[in-house]
């Protein structure tokens, strides 16, 4: 699990999370209000009809894209990689966000923050 996952406020709007994805490491946006995750948001989400300063919230959904930080991690991968899912948000039983599940592009595994923060190194 990644454990410091990039976060974005609840005023996050559409326009910036655009910018976000500009990177294609990034697959979903993390919405957090005082710790507590209140949506994520995934390239799909970001038609081309929902105006840049539209609030993210009101795009952002929790339902499917979150995991219990109990479950089991080979259960997690085999279902990850059924349903083509490859971020999950871990949040605890109060809603708080613990990390980001991230399954790997080979699909052979989950992201470390090492992995994270080599590719970061090798892109500045």
């Amino acid at each position: 699990m990644i454990t410091r996952p990039t976060l974005h406020g609840p005023s996050a709007t559409v326009g910036q999370l655009r910018e976000f994805f500009r990177d294609d490491h990034v697959h979903a946006a993390l919405l957090v209000d005082e710790g507590v995750l209140i949506g994520v948001v995934v390239r799909p989400d970001l038609e081309a009809d929902i105006g840049d300063d539209t609030p993210a919230r009101r795009i952002a959904r929790l339902a499917g894209r979150t995991i219990d930080p109990e479950a089991a991690a080979s259960k997690t991968l085999e279902t990850m990689k059924r349903t083509d899912r490859r971020r999950l948000a871990v949040v605890n039983d109060t809603g708080r966000l613990l990390g980001l599940l991230c399954l790997k592009a080979s699909r052979l595994g989950f992201c470390s923050d090492g992995d994270v923060h080599r590719r970061k190194c090798a892109t500045d």
